[in-house]
């Protein structure tokens, strides 16, 4: 496999462990789901700008990495859906009309106490971007914490669909993206990481994240070896229905 992201962040002692210690792969299963983790417009904005503008509007902007990521998560989508596989999206829980807690709220002040300038813009701000928006027939789940299973019927509705693999895209690598994935693989899923799909505000953190979460809960691997092995698995899926 050609450099990873990571690959500048480790030591020379990190280098020399890697190489004598044989990395198992986790593996594809054999019935997939796509988990689309917090593409939501506070992380985008409302427009393209690096980090240091964006965050002037959108506190919560992560810039530029954002944007960069949207038509690699379309082609993951694309994928999927011409796969006929379960896509879940999820996002964060209106706090402003639902009167519910999140965990940022010890940060970010609760939603009842700013203004209604604010309180608006916060609203718009929990929406899933047009740009991957969930179609009819896709799932929607709205989350109280990181993860995408606190609190959620996530696992309920995968166990409903007999899946044993999920495919995960997300935000931010180092907060809700990796505590749905150490979530998942707690809750005996295979798990597969698209790296070109994740994002995080800060370079050294999405790195080191993406390689923690390698060496322990899931497969990172590149989009195009994703993308390749749903095409094989939909041609394996359309072959058995043939023979049905």
């Amino acid at each position: 496999m050609a450099e990873r992201v990571w690959d500048k962040f480790l030591t020379e002692q990190d280098k020399a462990h890697l190489a004598a210690s044989p990395h198992h792969r986790i593996g594809f299963g054999k019935r997939p789901a796509l988990l689309l983790v917090d593409f939501y417009r506070g992380v985008f904005g409302d427009k393209p700008e690096p980090l240091l503008e964006g965050i002037k509007t959108w506190p919560g902007s992560c810039g530029m990495v954002a944007w960069d990521s949207i038509p690699h998560l379309q082609a993951m989508l694309s994928a999927a859906r011409d796969a006929d596989m379960p896509i879940v999206h999820v996002t964060v829980v209106n706090d402003v009309t639902d009167g519910v807690d999140i965990w940022m709220a010890t940060r970010t002040g609760s939603a009842q106490d700013l203004p209604k300038e604010e309180q608006e813009q916060r609203l718009r701000g929990w929406q899933i971007i047009d740009e991957v928006a969930p179609l009819p027939g896709e799932g929607v789940l709205r989350k109280t914490a990181a993860s995408a299973f606190y609190g959620t019927p996530l696992a309920a509705h995968l166990n409903y669909l007999d899946v044993d693999t999920l495919i995960v895209l997300g935000e931010s690598t180092s907060g809700c993206l990796r505590a749905s994935v150490v979530d998942a693989a707690a809750n005996r899923y295979r798990v597969i990481v698209v790296e070109e799909c994740t994002f995080d505000r800060h370079e050294a953190p999405h790195a080191i994240n993406l390689f923690d979460m390698d060496q322990k809960y899931a497969d990172v691997l590149p989009l195009a070896e994703v993308v390749e092995w749903i095409a094989e698995w939909k041609a394996e899926k359309e072959k058995e229905a043939i023979h049905d």
